[in-house]
């Protein structure tokens, strides 16, 4: 059953909610929220951080983090990172309304925990995905550490970036492959080098072939403070040089970023920031990313943010939203990405039961249809991966 099929037999339902969730803003004209979907729950694993494309074939992949549900052992919380965290996929061939119900293995790192996998699908059909880890470490070796290092409880050390590579439509990955070392990091990792690059958000293969790839970089330890920088490639992933600066700035802070190229040719890098009330920033490069304009607020929160282009070149930029009402979020911006201050927003979920959701990935389903992936909690239930289904006309 295709989804323009569903919304055939379920025209009542094209302005509420089927499923969790409310729509608590009003959309703009023509877009409708169909229904939310479960991508993925087990109450046994905490799951988080997903991605999704669509292939060729129409199969929709979408990956994400998946770690054991530390309360089953009597632990207090879940953490963001995890020993035992590795990455997994998902598919849909309805167009994402039902899920394959086991994951498939994506990648499981030989050295500690991997995080947040991102995405890429190139013209040619080659799949990406970015990841980073952390070692975990016993007591007895945490002094031999070569400082600078970041660590978190219980003896977790930041390893830095690396990604993996599938000709095969995801049915095999080779790597791990790393990127370069960029001169802004000043961390070291678990084998006393310098960090390879990293960092979570949406690559782009721009109309060019170039790929770009925005990542962040610890410049400073205490307080810890990151900035982000531009990686480009000119074969397909194979490998990465430095160019630029993307948002630096001695107080704010600035992680986890997509990037976008528009019709006219700029990329546009949105940007989630710490020290900066939780604002969402935007920067411009005019020049191919060989340098970038200035940040600027966009005058709202939300983090991190993906942005989609539409069938009329219109962008859907997604974020989650970790203030009261928690949830997931949504603005259409124009082609060039420039009325961010006054496109409406849009309030896919209002029902959060915590902090501990967002990430927002979207994908075109077909001409008129999205599927904006994120993961989400609710009380009594363990974060999850989950959907919602748009109609935009």
């Amino acid at each position: 059953m295709t989804v323009l099929h569903t919304l055939q037999t379920l025209r009542v339902a094209l302005c509420i909610v089927l499923g969790a969730g409310s729509v608590a803003a009003k959309a703009p004209a023509g877009m409708h929220k169909v229904r939310d979907v479960v991508i993925y729950e087990d109450a046994c694993f905490h799951c988080a951080f997903p991605s999704v494309v669509k292939r060729p074939d129409g199969e929709v992949l979408v990956a994400f983090r998946r770690a054991p549900n530390r309360l089953i052992y009597g632990e207090e919380l879940n953490y963001h990172v995890d020993p035992n965290s590795y990455l997994v996929t998902v598919s849909s061939r309805d167009d994402g309304l039902t899920w394959t119900p086991e994951p498939r293995l994506l990648y499981a790192d030989a050295f500690g925990g991997s995080q947040d996998p991102g995405l890429l699908q190139l013209r040619d059909g080659t799949l990406l995905c970015t990841s980073y880890g952390w070692t975990f470490i016993r007591p007895d070796g945490i002094p031999h550490l070569k400082q600078p290092v970041t660590h978190q409880p219980p003896g977790a050390v930041f390893n830095g970036g690396y990604y993996v590579r599938s000709t095969d439509g995801g049915q095999t990955w080779d790597g791990p492959l790393y990127p370069p070392h960029i001169p802004p990091e000043i961390l070291n990792g678990p084998t006393r080098e310098p960090v390879p690059a990293y960092n979570r958000g949406a690559l782009i293969e721009g109309r060019d072939g170039r790929l770009f790839w925005v990542v962040a970089a610890t410049e400073q330890v205490d307080p810890q403070r990151t900035g982000t920088y531009l990686l480009i490639s000119e074969d397909k992933g194979l490998t990465w040089r430095y160019s630029c600066p993307v948002g630096t700035d001695p107080k704010v802070t600035f992680n986890e970023t997509s990037i976008y190229e528009t019709p006219q040719g700029d990329l546009v890098a949105f940007l989630r920031t710490g020290g900066y009330e939780d604002q969402a920033c935007i920067a411009r490069s005019t020049d191919g990313g060989k340098s970038f304009q200035p940040w600027e607020g966009m005058g709202f929160q939300g983090h991190p943010l993906h942005a989609l282009r539409l069938p009329d070149n219109r962008v859907l930029l997604t974020y989650g939203y970790r203030h009261e009402p928690m949830g997931i979020r949504a603005r259409i911006l124009n082609a060039e990405c420039t009325d961010y201050a006054t496109a409406p927003e849009i309030v896919l979920h209002d029902d959060g039961g915590g902090f501990d959701l967002g990430y927002p990935w979207s994908v075109m389903l077909d001409d008129t249809h999205v599927l904006v992936t994120y993961y989400f909690n609710q009380p009594g239930r363990v974060p999850y991966i989950a959907g919602t289904i748009l109609a935009i006309q």
